[in-house]
């Protein structure tokens, strides 16, 4: 045993110089312990660990122990490392505090500035910032708030000031127990209330009008202008999936083609990443570099090299920030820059280092991204991609080393070498983004290796160099003529998703991932990826059982909308049948998603006496659902308690249950409110009953329900 242990930290001290990559998944774990307590912790908490624990191993260096102080020391950094995100998320939350809408407003006045304009084709959805509404307290109006405009509505720009009638409500709960967190999502981006308008919003001064725009302002007016350009040059459905290459703004493709994109796998075109930067970047280098080289005898007495990197930073951050600057965009651009600040410095750019780099300056601006799907997939086919290419390199290294010399290189062998490239890299990247695309999406494409093998070279031969030709003519007004030829080729990758998502199985539906398993998968990938020895090897069995874990999640057998409009019961063959196909259409979609289902059913009015195992017997009143001699009744009629309060074991009432009901388990209209969405399984043991608000805690982004903040103080005439 003493041996095995002295072997691992023989390895563990050869492998000294990977002991930095370990930075990000430090803050990571501080960040996610923050986010998975049920409480507030106490402002000083972070930062006081973080004082502690360099306290701790200033002491250690200065003061020499006996023995075990290099240990300390290194606890010491570890902790504080895991306290700095701790930190950093505490910071952020504090920073982007602001109200919330209290409750749903049917109608109010509305004005406030526009600060974004998103271009759906079914209409605009703009954010304004400002905002004052009616019915609403200034003190208590949010800070932000989204709104869907429906109709003829005028032509609207960023810095414009609005008015308008419409309808408002605070962000939603989850879905479902575990899903996604839409409160903590708003909270973040400081939108308080979402709504829709009730007929066209009226303007009161244009953006032109205004004495100066703010930074912030101006850029999101340029983007809108040039969206406009684009979707305007070139005929739908192609100019917005040409909007969404150039400026980012996805919205305006058509949800059929997005949702062939999703089945064919090639969704991930759509989001300006580290595909599309890297194009870009590149195209720009090698044009700079080959103009300056064709300078007689500039690229003998400058570095001319140095120069095109330089440009191909600028045109990389210019790009970056022209398509929203999101998330993927802001890791794509950070490695794109270190790879090229490596050509200035005359350094290896394209290393895990510059992966762990980037990771960590968005986590610590933006520590609330690691919860979501764009950082989690982008940096996870990022490390992956990144440690298989470090680890061919050192394969190929070796074999020079070893006297093996590679032949000539042939037109086949190129060819042979390119497909081969893109297969490796498709296949890489799939594997590791797929444990995040069933937590968060709960579906893979099967066939997404073909589709890529195609879309991806006519995206990065064809289309984007088509792209930059179309920003360098636009100041000239001859965007048409260089998007003509870009829609050729977006039509052949419309084509492609088409072709490729109507083939028999296209997309596998599984129940999501829970949070520990998806937890186990990021740090086990974490340990196959950082370290270069065989002991890597040790994180295999633990990513599996990460990536099966959906199979140890049972799933349940009754939902229960929050707002007691939708129920759900899970049938014999497994599929899910509603209470109604017309209400609530996002919670119906969710819960199929996560639940890994394709299709809802009604459920069938059936007598009593059916002798199926899971009982199913529905009147005009409710349901009663029977499993392993257990009964549970659904209804939303005071009527039918008088009945089932007897006969029940578990009463679930869609309207307050105000008489006495011996029943013993009571779920009614006021738990609902209070709780959000119940999901209850039936046991041999008893009943396992989980519902939405259970384990978010007392967070600043968790509405408790309660009277009506929107109403506290309305303004005089309203």
């Amino acid at each position: 045993m003493s041996r095995f242990i002295r072997s691992i930290s023989d390895v563990f001290r050869k492998d000294r110089d990977r002991w930095v990559l370990w930075i990000p998944v430090g803050l990571a774990v501080g960040i996610g312990i923050y986010f998975l307590i049920p409480w507030e912790p106490v402002a000083w908490t972070g930062g006081a660990s973080v004082i502690l624990c360099l306290a701790i191993r200033w002491t250690v260096i200065k003061v020499p122990l006996i023995g075990g102080g290099q240990a300390i020391e290194r606890g010491a950094l570890v902790i504080g490392v895991i306290a700095l995100g701790f930190t950093a998320a505490q910071f952020r939350t504090y920073h982007v505090a602001s109200p919330v809408l209290g409750a749903p407003i049917s109608f109010a006045s509305l004005s406030g500035r526009i600060v974004q304009v998103e271009h759906f084709p079914s209409g605009p959805r703009i954010t304004l910032e400002r905002p004052q509404i009616s019915k609403v307290a200034p003190y208590l109006a949010p800070t932000q708030v989204r709104v869907r405009l429906r109709g003829k509505q005028p032509k609207l720009e960023p810095g414009d000031w609005i008015q308008g009638r419409v309808g408002l409500a605070p962000p939603g709960p989850p879905a479902l127990p575990g899903g996604f967190d839409f409160q903590r999502h708003s909270y973040f981006q400081k939108i308080g209330a979402y709504g829709y308008s009730l007929g066209s919003v009226r303007i009161l001064a244009k953006s032109t009008d205004s004495m100066g725009l703010s930074l912030k302002l101006w850029i999101a007016s340029l983007r809108d202008h040039l969206t406009e350009r684009v979707i305007n040059g070139l005929k739908a459905p192609l100019g917005g999936i040409a909007a969404a290459l150039m400026t980012g703004e996805k919205h305006a493709v058509a949800e059929p083609i997005v949702e062939n994109l999703r089945r064919s796998g090639l969704a991930h075109l759509l989001a300006i990443s580290g595909l599309h930067i890297g194009l870009i970047a590149g195209l720009v280098f090698s044009g700079v570099r080959l103009m300056l080289v064709v300078i007689p005898g500039l690229a003998v007495s400058w570095p001319v090299k140095k120069w095109a990197a330089v440009a191909a930073i600028g045109a990389a951050f210019c790009y970056a920030v022209v398509a929203g600057a999101t998330l993927p965009t802001q890791r794509a651009f950070l490695m794109a820059a270190i790879a090229l600040l490596a050509v200035v410095w005359d350094r290896r750019g394209i290393s895990l280092r510059s992966v762990a780099w980037a990771a960590t300056l968005v986590l610590l601006i933006q520590p609330e991204s690691l919860l979501g799907p764009s950082f989690q997939m982008s940096f996870a086919a990022a490390a992956a991609l990144v440690a298989c290419y470090e680890f061919w390199k050192d394969k190929r290294r070796n074999r020079i080393k070893g006297g093996h010399q590679p032949g000539p290189s042939t037109p086949l062998k190129k060819a042979i070498s390119y497909v081969g490239g893109v297969s490796l890299t498709t296949l890489v990247a799939s594997a590791a983004t797929a444990p995040f695309s069933l937590y968060h999406f709960n579906q893979f494409a099967e066939y997404s290796l073909f589709a890529n093998l195609i879309a991806v070279p006519l995206t990065a031969l064809w289309i984007m160099p088509w792209a930059v030709v179309t920003f360098l003519v636009m100041p000239f007004g001859l965007e048409s003529w260089a998007l003509q030829p870009m829609g050729w080729g977006i039509s052949g990758v419309i084509a492609i998703a088409e072709y490729v998502s109507n083939w028999p199985g296209a997309v596998v539906r599984l129940p999501a991932i829970p949070t520990w398993g998806l937890v186990l998968v990021a740090l086990s990938g974490s340990w196959l990826f950082i370290w270069r020895y065989r002991w890597r090897l040790l994180a295999l069995p633990f990513l599996l059982i990460g990536v099966v874990s959906f199979q140890f999640t049972g799933e349940p057998d009754i939902l229960v909308d929050g707002q007691g409009r939708l129920f759900a019961f899970r049938g014999n063959d497994g599929t899910l049948q509603f209470s109604d196909l017309r209400k609530a259409k996002r919670d119906r979609e969710l819960w199929l998603r996560q639940l890994g289902k394709e299709k809802a059913s009604l459920i069938k009015m059936r007598p009593s006496g059916d002798p199926a195992r899971h009982r199913i017997t529905c009147d005009s009143r409710g349901c009663l659902y029977s499993k392993f001699g257990l009964t549970v009744a659904v209804t939303d009629s005071e009527s039918a308690l008088a009945e089932d309060c007897w006969i029940a074991d578990m009463v679930v009432s869609l309207v307050p249950i105000r008489q006495k009901c011996p029943a013993l388990h009571q779920i009614d209209r006021f738990d609902l409110w209070r709780n959000g969405t119940y999901a209850i399984s039936i046991t041999q043991k008893g009943f396992q009953v989980r519902y939405a608000n259970q384990s978010r805690g007392e967070r600043p982004w968790v509405l408790v329900p309660g009277p009506s903040q929107s109403t506290a103080a309305p303004q005089p005439g309203t």
